[in-house]
């Protein structure tokens, strides 16, 4: 009979384990689509965010294409470029995401979402899957804009569904280091600044612009460690057949995401303070 509260309490415990499961898809869910709402009171900062992206493709692009200063090898500079640039344009969107995560503190939100059931990690991933719908709309205004500058891009459906999961990943990633950083310093003005200090870093430390051979050293080994670098080679191989490990790719991306995520979440209740 001493064996029954034992069973009893382990079954208790299967029981909230399954249900945790079960919970953080669903509000992860919940909490991606009142994200997603709200890009309906604000359609236009979907086009004027892909504004940069777009010009570093056209101005950027086209003008190295012509003066041919990066080899590329048997690949045009500008079809070598664009997958970089679709990279690019899904790090600017989630790179300032903690930003709104210091609105929703200071708006109070934060606090009341914390003393709910919900799992930390459920409104992490629905922030950052609400960034990803934002970033994958600016992808599909630059690969409209690369098509019609001439850009050798494949389109097969499964390439492309690949190359969403990839920019996916990435902004994933993305925006979670956002959260994080928003986590440590707990303050809008900071968590921009700091964005914008590691922004452009991070993008010049990859392979978007030009090949990893043509960097120094010590500049390939941070390349190496990038994730950044891991989607853009992952890019380069679905949407233009460059060689690349998929394999390897897909595993920094899902890593380093899935840890973002864990890690940024482990933060919220020192941000709500």
């Amino acid at each position: 009979m001493s064996e029954a509260p034992v069973v009893q309490h382990a079954a208790l415990a299967e029981q909230r384990t399954v249900s945790s499961l079960t919970l953080l898809p669903r509000r992860a869910w919940t909490f991606c689509l009142v994200e997603i709402q709200k890009l309906r009171h604000d359609r236009l900062e979907l086009v004027t965010r892909a504004i940069q992206p777009v010009l570093w493709l056209v101005i950027f692009g086209e003008t190295f294409t012509h003066i041919r200063m990066i080899p590329t090898g048997n690949v045009p500079y500008l079809d070598y470029l664009a997958p970089g640039i679709i990279a690019q344009s899904g790090m600017f969107v989630a790179i300032f995401y903690g930003v709104l995560m210091v609105w929703d503190r200071d708006a109070g939100i934060l606090a009341k979402l914390l003393v709910t059931p919900t799992p930390r990690a459920a409104l992490v991933a629905g922030k950052s899957f609400a960034a990803t719908v934002r970033a994958l709309v600016q992808v599909v205004i630059v690969l409209i804009t690369a098509a019609l500058l001439g850009v050798a891009l494949t389109w097969n459906p499964i390439r492309l569904l690949g190359a969403a999961s990839i920019v996916a990943l990435g902004t994933i990633f993305f925006a979670c280091l956002s959260m994080m950083i928003a986590g440590l310093v707990k303050n809008r003005d900071r968590v921009m600044g700091i964005g914008q200090a590691i922004t452009m870093p991070l993008f010049f430390a990859s392979n978007a612009l030009y090949p990893v051979a043509l960097m120094p050293k010590w500049l390939q080994v941070i390349s190496k460690v990038n994730p950044l670098s891991y989607e853009v080679s992952a890019l380069r191989g679905l949407l233009i057949g460059l060689p690349t490990n998929l394999w390897l790719d897909y595993a920094v991306l899902i890593v380093a995401a899935t840890v973002m995520i864990l890690w940024s979440s482990r933060l919220l209740d020192r941000m709500a303070q």
